[in-house]
């Protein structure tokens, strides 16, 4: 059975939580009335207040994004690489102190948290080095006249992001925005601001000039809206929910600005017959509990064939309930606990009304202790295709199994949501394979094992789950526009 380790009294960690502040044209802002306690996940120890921005310091950091912007934007290209490359090397040389304060406020196990302060690094490097290939082009013209197509920053960004990943999903907006020639205003999560706090003054010391990067925390509807109607800002990048997704997307649409959003995803996971289930349920156990499921990525939906249905459920159930749960600073810990009372209920609810329409509860299905938010890794089995968890993202440590006699079967069911981040299929047919390829709706398609993309290939969803990709050849291109110029070259 899973089980929690009490977290060791540790003065030491719980001392390198840092001093929040809003962060505004170089300088950090302190003094401002709390709009959130960050709270300890394992414990539910209160870390400390995080500072709300005013209407005041929302537009000093609209004047501010405009002033760097034209510093940045005529800074040269090699000069910004350098900046990030400075940047990713002080990550690295903090990457202990930065892995702990993710711990701290997010839960997941310390070698989670300097895993993905590394990820982070690896967005900036990508993106230092796309900085240089903004190429433009020139045009076949007639004599006397050239043709060029210019790529320019296309202006101040908002950048919205998660709780979830709160240092690579911050690295992936704003290393894009500023390798492009772009200044941002980072509206970070509350939940988890020593991260973004973290990851700016990294960029600070790196060499970045006072007003291109700003950080600000608050009420996030007073924020966005504040945003995303000033004229200052030019383009609007989101990772979060479908619901706030939309939200945001209708703000900027209102004020003709183009959006880059990656939203939420149900992902569905298609296992074909003839497989070896307990090899796939070994991989299934360790990537869906990693992060308690807490990532957009997460495989939620198992969708067997018959033949090997109940060897895949067996074996998953097992590796499950063997897992081992507790604080992220203890050895040896597989999954710390979701993120606040809050994924604690929700997850929770989820699990109850499976139960009231039949589901089997092969694994877990309860909370474990009474103190920090530790949900048992759960597997259900035999869901009715209207439970709740069959349509709604868990967003937690929950997978849903169901049997299906075909790959047609497999293929409408996982098709049937309003999502389509990303996907998994586990097949020795490459016929299956191709057909998969072609016909799943997803954004990110993983065969035969559940990884997700790196920096070098472009990230995003269909349908409601997003508009826009990050990552790949085209990493910046949301971050820039094209002017065409036509020049005549004689004398006027």
């Amino acid at each position: 059975m899973a089980n929690v380790n009490s977290r060791a009294t540790d003065t030491s960690v719980a001392s390198t939580y840092p001093r929040i502040g809003l962060f505004i044209d170089g300088e950090w802002i302190y003094e401002r009335p709390s709009c959130y306690a960050v709270c300890n996940p394992s414990d539910e120890a209160v870390l400390g207040p995080v500072p709300s921005a005013s209407q005041e310091d929302l537009e000093r950091a609209l004047r501010a994004a405009a002033k760097g912007f034209k510093v940045w934007r005529d800074t040269p290209p090699t000069e910004r690489a350098k900046v990030l490359h400075n940047a990713i090397a002080l990550l690295r040389e903090r990457v202990d102190d930065i892995g702990r304060i993710i711990t701290l406020e997010q839960g997941k196990p310390y070698t989670d948290g300097r895993t993905e302060v590394d990820r982070a690094c690896t967005f900036l490097e990508w993106d230092a080095a796309q900085s240089l290939r903004t190429y433009g082009s020139v045009l076949p013209s007639e004599p006397h006249m050239q043709r060029m197509v210019l790529r320019q920053p296309i202006g101040p960004v908002a950048a919205f992001t998660p709780w979830n990943v709160p240092i690579s999903s911050p690295s992936r907006k704003v290393s894009a925005a500023l390798a492009a020639g772009c200044s941002v205003i980072l509206k970070a999560a509350e939940e988890t601001p020593g991260a973004a706090c973290a990851f700016v003054q990294c960029l600070v010391d790196a060499g970045l000039p006072p007003g291109v990067l700003n950080l600000v925390f608050g009420e996030p509807a007073r924020i966005s809206s504040t945003l995303i109607a000033s004229p200052v800002i030019r383009m609007v990048t989101l990772t979060g929910s479908v619901h706030v997704g939309k939200q945001l997307s209708q703000l900027a649409g209102a004020a003709m600005k183009p959006v880059l959003m990656e939203l939420g995803g149900h992902a569905p996971v298609l296992i074909g017959e003839g497989v070896d289930a307990a090899k796939i349920a070994q991989q299934a156990a360790t990537s869906k509990m990693r992060m308690a499921g807490q990532i957009c990525a997460s495989p939620s939906r198992f969708i067997v064939h018959r033949s090997v249905y109940e060897d895949f459920v067996s074996a998953f159930a097992k590796i499950a309930r063997e897992l081992r749960v507790g604080d992220g600073f203890e050895p040896g810990v597989q999954m710390g606990p979701v993120a606040n009372a809050r994924r604690l209920a929700a997850v929770d609810a989820l699990v109850q009304d499976a139960r009231t329409r039949g589901a089997r509860v092969v694994a877990g299905g309860h909370r474990i202790g009474d103190r920090g938010y530790f949900y048992a890794p759960t597997i259900l089995a035999d869901l009715p295709v209207d439970a709740d968890a069959m349509t709604t993202e868990p967003f937690g440590p929950l997978a849903m199994c169901v049997p299906v006699d075909s790959l047609d079967e497999a293929l409408a069911l996982a098709n049937s949501l309003s999502v389509g981040l990303s996907a998994y299929a586990f097949t020795n047919s490459l016929h299956d394979a191709e057909r998969i390829s072609r016909e799943l709706e997803c954004g990110v398609l993983s065969i035969n094992h559940l990884g997700s993309p790196g920096a070098d290939a472009p990230f995003g969803g269909v349908k409601d789950s997003g508009i826009g990709r990050e990552g790949g050849a085209e990493s910046l291109d949301a971050y820039l526009v094209s002017k065409t110029v036509l020049q005549k070259t004689a004398r006027v």
